[in-house]
């Protein structure tokens, strides 16, 4: 199938030996009169100690603002996009709007192939989901490398999409530098189940109107217990 440091020199007795020629002479100035004016106290103290400083401050407050900013991502997958994973995004959107919490997710789909690439879902898969109150826009479109990078969970419907999705992944990661453990964000949508015993969401394409209830049957559940457990092991998240 074609799926498709900074590292910081302690210099401190080199600039108390001799001025650094790279340095402008008001900042040496700078520098020769600070050691005269306090010649019991080592220039290289008083250095360390602000250079250090800054560069904690300057190592520390990305990581902080990043934690808080930066939305909990959810990639949903399927075969073609067109129903379970639309469905499964649909789902899982309607229940962070209902808490509130849409601006700390990014959610969306994708299909291990491109077949369908460009559609909307399913008719039968949208009427479904809206007699639940759900609504499903998505367009169809497939996986692709930056999305290992780029969503911290990735949910595979059944066992199958998952291998794809490894097979993609082993594909592409040297090709486009993807990060070593991405592979590790893959899980399957029913191991988040909680009230059904499958261990897949099955295709409903070719069958009735029950595949696509049992669909929405199993995503519910699904989604609910992956949102609690998203919530309870990112904090930062239900924070405003």
């Amino acid at each position: 199938m074609s799926v498709i440091n900074l590292r910081f020199c302690h210099c401190s007795q080199l600039l108390l030996l001799s001025p650094n020629p790279k340095l402008s002479s008001s900042s040496q100035t700078a520098k020769l009169t600070l050691r005269k004016k306090n010649p019991t106290t080592p220039f290289a103290i008083s250095c360390k100690t602000r250079f250090s400083s800054s560069i904690r401050a300057s190592m520390a407050s990305p990581s902080i603002t990043d934690a808080e900013t930066k939305p909990f991502s959810v990639l949903f997958v399927c075969l073609g996009n067109i129903c379970r994973s639309p469905a499964a995004e649909g789902v899982f959107t309607d229940l962070v709007n209902k808490r509130d919490l849409n601006s700390k997710f990014k959610i969306d789909s994708a299909g291990t192939i491109n077949y369908h690439e460009g559609n909307e879902a399913d008719s039968r898969m949208r009427a479904a989901s809206k007699r639940r109150g759900i609504q499903i826009t998505s367009i169809s479109r497939p996986i692709k490398p930056s999305d290992f990078v780029d969503f911290d969970l990735i949910l595979a419907m059944d066992k199958q999409n998952r291998e794809d999705i490894f097979e993609a992944f082993n594909r592409w990661k040297d090709r486009h530098s993807l990060p070593d453990g991405a592979h590790k964000k893959v899980k399957l949508m029913c191991s988040y189940c909680k009230k059904h015993d499958e261990s897949e969401v099955p295709d409903p394409y070719y069958g009735g109107p029950q595949g696509f209830e049992k669909v929405l049957d199993l995503l519910e559940d699904a989604c609910g217990s992956l949102l609690e457990t998203i919530l309870a092991e990112n904090k930062h998240v239900q924070q405003s």
